[in-house]
């Protein structure tokens, strides 16, 4: 199936439709694999509850019920069946969604990427608040931050969500850098075409010099998960000037944060992100501003619980 891009507002005032609805409590999903652990769901149904909505959040994992992520159009026309009214969708499925969709905003469109789509009466609307979730986490926390030169170390689809808020936030240089060198060309090239910035893409190896010289350096990979511990690169590279961002909020503290408030770097913790994203996709189910500050103060206490 093809899909429109849709054709009215811009990345800045993105549509933002509202599903048509009853009385019945909002039915959402979380679709990916290894999602079973996700705290996206208790961040959801705990705000609606704190606003007086009903709202059940479901995690539909793929690989425990032995769907092929490929599958994932089937996915979406059993959920619309079933009643939902939106689905989160996660990896490996933020690109293989999109030829299954009936239109997709534009911001989502340029990344080729999806994570919330709703179930509108119109068809399955594919948005990413991916990207405008690390956008307004920067603008937030580190608005003031030079950006004259960032370097983006993750070149993923994580990596490629901030990459392009980065530049949307102003980034005048951004160096793409990657353990698969091919990966970060592509997405070099890609976001130097969309934006008519100056991108270019680096190896590993050259974040010794890359570091030391940025205004600012984004972690976009697992290293400094539960699963994966350690930092991507020599934390002795970081200088006080330097600001550090990090999309990992389980544990929120990495090795790499806590190392670059040490070295007297300003720091933007992974849960700033993954609230904010939430807020977007929220919002975009409910019509319903939630509280931001709310939901981080929980998304925290989930992860200390954890």
């Amino acid at each position: 199936m093809s899909h429109a891009v849709i054709d009215a507002g811009t990345a800045d005032d993105p549509v933002v439709p509202t599903p048509v609805r009853g009385a019945r409590p909002y039915l959402v999903g979380l679709v990916g694999t290894g999602v079973g652990p996700s705290l996206t769901p208790p961040l959801h149904m705990a705000e609606a509850a704190e606003l007086g909505l009903g709202y059940v959040y479901r995690t539909i994992d793929l690989a425990e019920r032995g769907i092929a992520p490929e599958r994932i159009g089937e996915v979406l026309g059993w959920a619309r069946d079933l009643g939902f009214d939106a689905l989160n969708v996660t990896h490996p499925c933020k690109q293989l969604v999109l030829p299954h969709l009936d239109a997709v905003d534009p911001l989502a469109a340029a990344l080729g990427a999806v994570n919330t789509v709703l179930l509108t009466p119109d068809g399955a609307v594919g948005h990413n608040t991916d990207t405008t979730g690390f956008e307004a986490a920067l603008r937030s926390e580190l608005d003031d931050a030079p950006r004259g030169d960032v370097v983006l170390v993750g070149a993923g689809g994580a990596g490629a969500a901030v990459a392009d808020a980065l530049l949307r936030c102003g980034t005048e240089r951004l160096t793409v850098v990657d353990v698969a060198p091919g990966r970060a060309r592509d997405l070099a090239g890609s976001l130097a075409g969309r934006h008519h910035r100056e991108v270019t893409s680096a190896g590993t190896a050259d974040l010794t010099d890359l570091v030391p010289a940025a205004d600012g350096v984004v972690h976009c990979t697992p290293t400094g998960m539960a699963e994966h511990p350690g930092t991507a690169f020599p934390v002795d590279l970081l200088r006080p000037a330097t600001w550090v961002a990090d999309v990992v909020y389980r544990p929120l503290e990495t090795a790499l944060l806590t190392a670059a408030r040490a070295a007297g770097c300003r720091t933007l913790d992974g849960g700033h992100m993954a609230v904010h994203q939430a807020v977007g996709a929220f919002e975009l189910i409910t019509g319903r501003r939630p509280d931001t500050a709310r939901m981080l103060a929980h998304l925290r206490a989930l992860v200390r619980a954890d």
